[in-house]
């Protein structure tokens, strides 16, 4: 992996640096992709399961007869990953599920005379359909941060979506899987990007469609999710990563270069 390096080191000794004009920004922008997503939308909502495993085979290079992952193909990636990985997981899991439990909000009541009472209250989505990218590297922690939150706030029904691998016989990522498992998450479809969301938001074949759609994903996940919204609830049209790191010489190398990488 190339990493472009942009050194900054005495550029503010004159003139402070515009770091929005320092930084390249991407060419290639949701309005760009509108015109490649939206055929992909239509497809999906006129042609269903048909038309997803030909974008399968298009995009994936995946030969799919069915979008759904068996039943039983979680539980085996989870009984085959390594240990380390599985503890690991497991810590992050219990964490979260802290974390996310710290955070739920109570209902907010105001009372403003007698017999006049305003309350406030959340009220979880009654069916959610989750994004994992699966393409460059399977985003395992996607999966928790997801589904995690959706289980704690009282979600009924999860359904998960992973672009289908080659190299795992065109089912997600088998880490993903695992996750998946862990988490007691029993429907997922081995789905892809635009296509994914367009699944999610009209409801194609065994998916019943959702009440909103949370994920991140690449320019074309990005793209459905701005031009469903309205149909289908969703979080954000979340842009490219963008995190600093700040490490002197005290810093283990081996960490900093971690961090980085993982956001490249």
């Amino acid at each position: 992996m190339t990493i472009r390096r942009i050194d900054l080191r005495g550029a503010s000794a004159g003139a402070p640096v515009d770091y929005r004009a320092a930084v390249p920004r991407a060419e290639f922008d949701v309005e760009a992709a509108a015109h490649v997503v939206q055929p992909i939308l239509d497809e999906v909502r006129t042609r269903g399961v048909e038309a997803i495993l030909e974008l399968s085979a298009r995009f994936d290079h995946v030969e799919l007869t069915d979008i759904r992952v068996p039943a039983a193909a979680p539980a085996r990636a989870l009984a085959e990953l390594a240990p380390e990985i599985r503890a690991g997981l497991e810590e992050s899991i219990a964490r979260l599920r802290t974390t996310c439990a710290n955070e739920l909000e109570s209902d907010a009541v105001t009372e403003l005379a007698r017999g006049a009472r305003v309350v406030h209250r959340k009220v979880p989505v009654g069916r959610v359909g989750l994004y994992v990218p699966g393409g460059l590297a399977p985003l395992v922690s996607s999966v928790l941060m997801n589904v995690i939150p959706a289980q704690v706030a009282g979600v009924r029904s999860i359904a998960l979506a992973s672009p289908p691998q080659a190299e795992f016989g065109g089912l997600p990522h088998p880490t993903i899987l695992a996750a998946c498992a862990l988490l007691g998450v029993e429907e997922v479809y081995a789905v892809g990007g635009a296509q994914a969301i367009a699944m999610f938001a009209y409801g194609v074949g065994p998916c019943e469609r959702v009440d909103l759609v949370t994920g991140p994903g690449n320019i074309y996940v990005v793209t459905a999710k701005r031009l469903l919204k309205g149909r289908v609830g969703i979080d954000s049209e979340a842009g490219p990563t963008e995190i600093a790191v700040l490490a002197d010489e005290t810093a283990a190398a081996a960490y900093v270069a971690a961090d980085l990488i993982s956001q490249a």
